[in-house]
């Protein structure tokens, strides 16, 4: 199983549920795509924010996840959103998360959500937090 294959099953069901697809996982990038649906937007047809935000933190954390330490886990402890423009009903969104930093104890991940035509909706900055393996 390729790695992003992997990431969608690691992040089931929540992935699922949104409809986040990995189209590439790379240790310096991942990238993936979310067809807006109607159940995603607030009236009248627009995308909600916290769904873009999910969207951006899925990606980001799958980022992280992919150049953690054996053994270690991440979880989201800082998360910014710049909303740039809206996102309609039947779009598809593309998301790229690239690293800041990756360090021992922290990463920054930045995630740049553009519909199919290039256009910005957000940018994202999410911190996560390395933490050691349970024993």
């Amino acid at each position: 199983m390729d790695r992003a294959a992997q990431l969608y099953e690691d992040m089931l069901p929540f992935s699922e549920r949104l409809g986040l697809r990995f189209v590439s996982a790379e240790l310096d990038r991942i990238t993936g795509e979310l067809e807006v649906r109607s159940d995603h937007c607030t009236r009248p047809g627009t995308i909600h924010g916290g769904v873009l935000m999910s969207f951006a933190d899925s990606l980001g954390a799958a980022g992280a996840m992919i150049n953690l330490p054996d053994g270690a886990r991440t979880s989201t402890i800082e998360s910014k959103t710049n909303f740039i423009g809206p996102a309609m009903a039947g779009e598809r969104l593309t998301g790229e998360a690239t690293p800041i930093h990756r360090g021992r104890s922290t990463m920054v991940w930045q995630t740049r959500i553009s519909t199919e035509d290039g256009r910005l909706v957000a940018m994202v900055t999410q911190t996560q937090i390395v933490l050691p393996g349970r024993n």
